[in-house]
């Protein structure tokens, strides 16, 4: 197979030298801060809306986008965006509702928060809960991904790729959420004119295959070709429905996926967290827009590989030992056809990608495991220096057992479902618990343990239903799921909360003021201008 070559090295390399360059001046001009606790898990203060919107996207998208989602667009197609382009929507809810709430509240974790509106048993077991998923499916998967781009673009054995990710990643995110935040800004930059590159790239192998004068004329012929990858809404028996059940993607199961995971999630609240209002707003909606060019930069060469596939290309590289189509082979395959130097900017977007996210979960790993485990339970008395070596030491014993378990992810062939389910089940008990602490005063700490205990044990319990009832009842769609088990867990909050008579005077409620939530006459238009462009895509793609 075609590998990089010394331009590509050279490119690369630059890559690598203006990060790690960058990154040590952030540190270096910094660095009598860097051992208070507020300012290296969360550049207190000192980061910009637009530094605070890339850190959020170059967090979130990696190798988990360029490869997994990318993936899916090869076996399901542009469906798939709605993962992105609803995740738009709910940053302005995000933006809007809840940022206030914490900023107000002086919230810089996500236990602290459940502390302080609960009590120390949600917080430790959603805490425990938190950590299990992001080291075991979050930062697994990332890890596991980008080894396989990294391992199938250069050629490189697929461990002394984990092993290379994980040194890169780590010397970024031992500088703190500064050096991660503004060394994302060069990151997103770079992500998105390399995959931008890619999928211009693979638009014209369609065009030149075609006959098509230029890479525009390649997008009819994409809709030609493959016509059925271009539905943004599954009907029943669909052969993805299980995965993308219909309207669940506009009003049902993937609102509760996405107002969990950018509202209530450590990993990427986290970011805004150090702000103030305007500031932290203004990066949300910053990142919503990027948001909406996604699908654009993965999704796209999907379709392309999958259109190229069909008509006789790299039959044998989309194939695993066994004999079987593996989608996720089809990103690594289309960078690997790229001319040389844009092939070397192409690995350094997707390298750019991996390391931000893998450099951002780190981080949060390090900050819940550090204010919320060790700092309560084991060394309360510690000095901000010692928690923030603590905090560093988390980041290499985190990242060493995710590399440990990556490889078992070979089994799996479409890792970005992999990890939308799994990570779905503790996503409804969670956005419950934070929803009713948000907004409704009354709730009580019982009722939310009863939330963080049952989230678990519902999800699996629907997940198996149909094998425990032999077959009587049909597998249920993981998005339809969360559906089920966020109602079931919110009429037993509601019913455990008014069945308490003390609940009418709960101490622990939140004041919540209607002047919090109101936003800018520049927010609300750009709040009109995303939610306009989410409703034309869906109308012509339904």
């Amino acid at each position: 197979m075609n590998h990089l070559e010394l331009t590509d090295y050279v490119v690369f390399f630059i890559y690598f030298i203006v990060i790690a360059t960058y990154g040590y001046w952030v540190y270096s001009s910094k660095k009598a801060a860097s051992t208070n606790t507020k300012d290296y898990f969360l550049a207190e203060g000192s980061l910009t809306w637009w530094a605070i919107g890339a850190s959020i996207i170059a967090s979130n998208i990696s190798a988990e986008h360029f490869i997994g989602m990318s993936g899916s667009g090869f076996a399901m197609g542009l469906a798939i965006a709605s993962y992105e382009w609803m995740a738009a929507a709910t940053l302005i809810i995000v933006a809007v509702f809840f940022l206030p709430i914490y900023l107000k509240n002086k919230i810089y974790t996500m236990p602290q928060f459940l502390s302080q509106r609960y009590n120390n048993t949600v917080s430790t077991l959603m805490t425990v809960f938190w950590l299990l998923v992001y080291v075991f499916v979050n930062l697994t998967s990332i890890f596991f991904l980008g080894a396989l781009a990294v391992e199938t673009i250069t050629g490189v054995s697929f461990t002394i790729c984990l092993i290379a990710l994980a040194v890169f990643s780590v010397i970024i995110t031992l500088g703190g959420m500064k050096v991660i935040g503004y060394t994302d800004v060069i990151q997103v930059l770079v992500l998105v004119v390399g995959g931008l590159v890619t999928c211009y790239m693979a638009l014209n192998m369609v065009s030149d295959k075609f006959n098509m004068g230029t890479v525009l004329e390649a997008l009819p012929v994409l809709k030609q070709q493959a016509d059925d990858h271009f539905h943004m809404i599954f009907s029943k028996g669909d052969k993805f429905y299980s995965e993308l059940p219909g309207l669940a993607v506009l009003a049902g199961g993937l609102w509760i996926n996405n107002l969990n995971y950018w509202g209530c999630n450590q990993y990427i609240v986290q970011r805004a967290l150090g702000a103030d209002l305007k500031t932290g707003r203004s990066g949300l909606i910053f990142a919503a827009f990027l948001k909406l060019l996604i699908p654009v930069i993965v999704v796209i060469p999907g379709i392309c590989a999958y259109v190229l596939w069909q008509q006789g290309y790299f039959q044998k590289e989309m194939m695993d030992a066994a004999g079987h189509v593996k989608p996720d082979h089809a990103y690594p395959i289309l960078m690997n056809l790229l001319p040389t130097g844009l092939k070397g900017l192409a690995f350094a977007a997707l390298t750019a990608a991996i390391v931000a996210s893998l450099a951002g979960k780190c981080n949060s790993i390090a900050t819940i495991f550090t204010l919320d485990i060790y700092k309560k339970y084991i060394k309360q008395n510690a000095s901000e220096k010692h928690l923030v070596n603590v905090g560093r030491w988390s980041i290499i014993i985190a990242s060493l057992i995710a590399i440990a378990i990556a490889p078992a992810l070979r089994s799996f062939d479409q890792v970005y479902q992999f990890i939308q389910e799994y990570v779905g089940f503790i996503s409804p008990g969670v956005f419950a618990i934070f929803l009713l602490g948000f907004f409704w005063k009354r709730t009580t700490s019982a009722a939310a343990l009863t939330a963080a205990l049952l989230t678990i044990p519902l999800s699996t319990l629907f997940k198996f239903l149909p094998e425990i009832t032999h077959r009587l009842i049909d597998p249920i769609p993981f998005l339809h799921r969360m559906s089920w088990v966020f109602c079931i867990i919110l009429i037993l909050m509601f019913l455990i909360t008014i069945l308490d008579p003390k609940s009418k005077n709960n101490p622990q409620g939140l004041e919540v003021d209607r002047r919090m939530f109101k936003v800018s006459p520049s927010f609300i238009v750009c709040s009109v201008l995303i939610c306009g462009i989410l409703a034309a895509l869906y109308t012509v793609f339904w």
